[in-house]
C-alpha cells in the first residue's frame, strides 16, 4: 500500500483529555514505531483537530483531516466541514500533505437522513426498508458539502462511507469506505476487496478493527457492543457479562486484513483505532470493569500514567501493525 495508517482520536466528546504534548509523542510513537506514514485524525472539535494535524504534519506524516460529526444536523455538519476546510487549506498551503475527509457514516451517526433521535432508532429504520432514502438525502449533502468543501480546500478530498450509503465516488478524488469483516462476510471479504481496488480511483479503507475480546472478530463491526452506557450522557459504564480477553485474536484479525489489503491493490488503509480513553483497562477487581475490552484501541488505556508518562500500555495488535508495516512502508505521496 502507498498509505500505511491509523485512526487518532483528538476526542468524540469535549470533556475528553486534550494535552498536545501527549498527542506529539504519540504521533511520533506512530510514525517511528507503528511504522505508520499517514494519520487518519478524527474528531468533533476543529481546534483539537486543527493541532493535532500540524503536529503530524511536522512530523512528515500525510494527514486525513476527518472532522467526526455526531448527532448533528445537515446545517450543523456542513458548517463544521467549512471551519475545517479553512484550517485544513491553510496546512496544506504550507506543504503538508492533507486530504479532507468530509465525515464519516454521516447517515447513522447524525440527524436528518433517517428517522431517529437516536443511532439504534436510525439503524432500526434503515433495516425497516429505508435505505433508498437515506441515499437519496445523503447524495444530495455529499453533493453540496463537495462543493463548498472544494471552494475553501484545494487538495484531495473524500468521505468515509458505510457501503449501503450508495455514495456517487465522481465527487471525490479516493473511494473510502469503511469496510470491516465479520464472519459472515469472511468467504466473500478478499474478493469484495479485489473488486473494490480494480476500479479507477484509488481506494482507502478506514475504519476496520475488532475488540480483544475472545470471539470479537466474529462479530467485527458490533464487538463494541458489549458494552453498557448510561442512558442519559451515553458515557461507558460497564461490560454486560464476563468475556475472556484474546489479544492475539485481536491482532490476528488485524495481520490478515492489511496482508488483504496489501496483495489486492489497495492504496492506503488506516486501521481503527489507537486508543479510546473511556474504555479503561482495569485488570483488578470486577471483570466487568475492564472497559477495554470493548475497545478497538491497539493500546490499553489506563487510569494513571505508565512509568513513562504515557497513559497506555501497548495490545498484541501494537506489534502486529508495527511488523506488517515495516516490512511495507512507501513514501506517502502519490
Amino acid at each position: 500500500m502507498r498509505a500505511n495508517g491509523i485512526a487518532y482520536s483528538t476526542g468524540f466528546h469535549s470533556a475528553q483529555e486534550f494535552d498536545p504534548a501527549i498527542v506529539r509523542r504519540e504521533l511520533a510513537i506512530i510514525r517511528d514505531d507503528l511504522h505508520c506514514n499517514a494519520v487518519h485524525i478524527v474528531g468533533v472539535d476543529a481546534g483539537r483537530l486543527e493541532v493535532a494535524a500540524g503536529i503530524a504534519a511536522e512530523l512528515g506524516l500525510e494527514v486525513w483531516f476527518s472532522p467526526y460529526p455526531l448527532e448533528l444536523t445537515p446545517e450543523e455538519i456542513l458548517a463544521l466541514f467549512l471551519d475545517c476546510a479553512d484550517r485544513a487549506e491553510r496546512l496544506r498551503a504550507a506543504g503538508a500533505e492533507v486530504v479532507f475527509v468530509a465525515g464519516v457514516e454521516l447517515s447513522i451517526m447524525n440527524r436528518g437522513f433517517i428517522d431517529g433521535d437516536r443511532l439504534d432508532e436510525r439503524v432500526g429504520n434503515l433495516f425497516a426498508g429505508r435505505i433508498a432514502e437515506v441515499r437519496v438525502r445523503l447524495d444530495a449533502f455529499l453533493r453540496n458539502a463537495a462543493a463548498a468543501i472544494r471552494e475553501r480546500f484545494h487538495g484531495r478530498l473524500t468521505y468515509a462511507a458505510i457501503p449501503f450509503e450508495g455514495v456517487d465516488w465522481e465527487l471525490f478524488d479516493f473511494v473510502t469506505l469503511e469496510l470491516i469483516r465479520s464472519a459472515e462476510v469472511a468467504g466473500q471479504f478478499r474478493e469484495a476487496v479485489r473488486d473494490l481496488a480494480a476500479q479507477p480511483k484509488p481506494v482507502a479503507i478506514t475504519g476496520f478493527g475488532t475488540a480483544a475480546w475472545r470471539g470479537a472478530s466474529d462479530v467485527a463491526p458490533r464487538s463494541m457492543e458489549i458494552m453498557e452506557y448510561d442512558p442519559v450522557t451515553r458515557a461507558p459504564l460497564r461490560l454486560n457479562g464476563v468475556y475472556e480477553r484474546d489479544e492475539e485474536g485481536q491482532a490476528t484479525y488485524f495481520r490478515e486484513l492489511l496482508e488483504i489489503f496489501d496483495s489486492e491493490g489497495v492504496d492506503s488503509a488506516f486501521c481503527y483505532l489507537f486508543a479510546l480513553p473511556d474504555f479503561p483497562h482495569r485488570p483488578d477487581g470486577d471483570p466487568r470493569d475492564d472497559l477495554d475490552l470493548a475497545s478497538p484501541g491497539i493500546v490499553k488505556v489506563l487510569d494513571r500514567p505508565t512509568g513513562n508518562g504515557l497513559p497506555w500500555e501497548p495490545k498484541a495488535a501494537f506489534a502486529a501493525i508495527a511488523e506488517h508495516y515495516s516490512s511495507s512502508t512507501k513514501p506517502s505521496v502519490p
